[in-house]
């Protein structure tokens, strides 16, 4: 599986952005989707996460509230709408999958096989 992540940009603080990560080399189904995110000299953390037919969700507690993770199918595409975004949201954003991921593993980045490029998101005013 080879990911595609875009969206990314600078917004002001209190904005919004939507993140798309697009699958290529086979469907997404019965794979686990997430989202992470890296700020200079940080670890890298967990964002949100999906498990792709199984409607099941989870997010940061940080995002949550502000964040949500979708899915298309047909597009083989994931997305992350971002609203009122924050400084502290300020990293490189990353998508990843894992074939059967259990629900213990979505929230560390260790259990994903497949990685996206990485997408710059700013906020700032």
């Amino acid at each position: 599986v080879q990911l595609q992540a875009s969206g990314g940009g600078l917004v002001q603080p209190g904005g919004s952005l939507r993140l798309s990560c697009a699958a290529s080399g086979r469907t997404f189904s019965g794979y686990g989707l997430g989202w992470f995110r890296q700020a200079p000299g940080k670890e890298r953390e967990f964002v949100a996460a999906l498990r792709v037919g199984r409607g099941d969700t989870y997010y940061a507690g940080s995002v949550k509230g502000r964040f949500t993770i979708s899915g298309d199918n047909a597009k083989n595409t994931v997305y992350l709408q971002m609203d009122s975004l924050k400084p502290e949201d300020t990293a490189v954003y990353y998508c990843a999958a894992k074939a059967g991921i259990i629900t213990s593993s979505v929230y560390y980045p260790q259990y994903y096989d497949h990685w996206g490029q990485g997408t710059q998101v700013t906020v700032s005013s």
